[in-house]
């Protein structure tokens, strides 16, 4: 179904209707299982794992299921608007990362770059809104430079949003909000005393970013590394075996059957 979105107009600040492209159908003909709306996670975190071990379990290059791993997030992007998920966030480069080779962090920093200036469009016609998470410090001007047109282009829309996690690391995060927070109580522009958790949310990458509901890791990994870990405080994890680069929109869509059948009590007793 083809739907409209409101659009800013540079020069006049004034809505105007734009049409957004519905999602393309999955090659199967799968479509999502019938949840009710309640119980489709609001915000899922995508964790992108194993990308080099796909490649060399087929004798190629890691480089190779990073690649592959591209036309996968599309796809999930796809999934989640048929889903009805609103947020989508997608780990790409940690601050960790930065640990592999040069030749493969020069990969990823240039591909980052790439996938974001190629798909930005595509993004844009499904009324897809586009952010970044993580640090500027390291990270290529021209990844920086890629991302910010991408959120710009796509401030506007509402279907859902992707947050695009490059040079990103939860605690980095947290202690970057820590040092913000520490700034302003020693400027005399914050009471110590008032700050809460609240106060920290502000403080982060994405001060509006909802909570995560469904923590999603591909792969067969069962760890969260470091990934969105203030905001999937109660988040459900959900773990397949299944390689990102063999991951698709029914992979998401099982994860969010088995979220639907999860008994969330956040502390309390039902």
């Amino acid at each position: 179904m083809v739907g409209v979105i409101g659009t800013r107009k540079s020069s006049t600040e004034q809505l105007e209707q734009r049409v957004v492209r519905p999602p393309s159908p999955h090659p199967s003909g799968a479509t999502p299982p019938a949840i009710p709306a309640e119980f489709v996670p609001r915000h899922v975190a995508l964790v992108m794992d194993g990308n080099g071990r796909w490649a060399q379990e087929r004798g190629l290059p890691r480089t190779a299921g990073h690649e592959r791993g591209e036309a996968v997030l599309m796809d999930t992007v796809e999934g989640c608007i048929e889903m009805g998920v609103q947020w989508l966030s997608a780990y790409a480069f940690s601050t960790e990362n930065w640990k592999r080779s040069p030749d493969e962090v020069r990969f990823l920093m240039g591909f980052n770059r790439d996938v974001i200036r190629r798909r930005r469009d595509e993004m844009h016609e499904m009324g897809v809104r586009v952010r970044w998470a993580g640090r500027r410090p390291r990270l290529w001007r021209s990844v920086i430079k890629e991302l910010e047109i991408a959120e710009e282009l796509t401030r506007d829309n509402t279907v859902m949003t992707l947050t695009m996690c490059v040079n990103y690391g939860g605690r980095a995060e947290i202690a970057d909000a820590a040092r913000e927070i520490a700034r302003r109580v020693a400027a005399g522009e914050l009471d110590p005393e008032k700050v809460t958790e609240a106060t920290v949310a502000r403080f982060l990458d994405e001060p509006d970013m909802p909570d995560v509901d469904l923590f999603l890791r591909p792969s067969g990994e069962l760890r969260s590394s470091n990934f969105l870990i203030w905001q999937s405080a109660y988040a459900e994890f959900v773990y397949q075996h299944t390689l990102f680069p063999d991951f698709d929109r029914r992979n998401l869509w099982d994860a969010c059957l088995e979220y639907a059948k999860r008994d969330r009590r956040f502390g309390g007793v039902k």
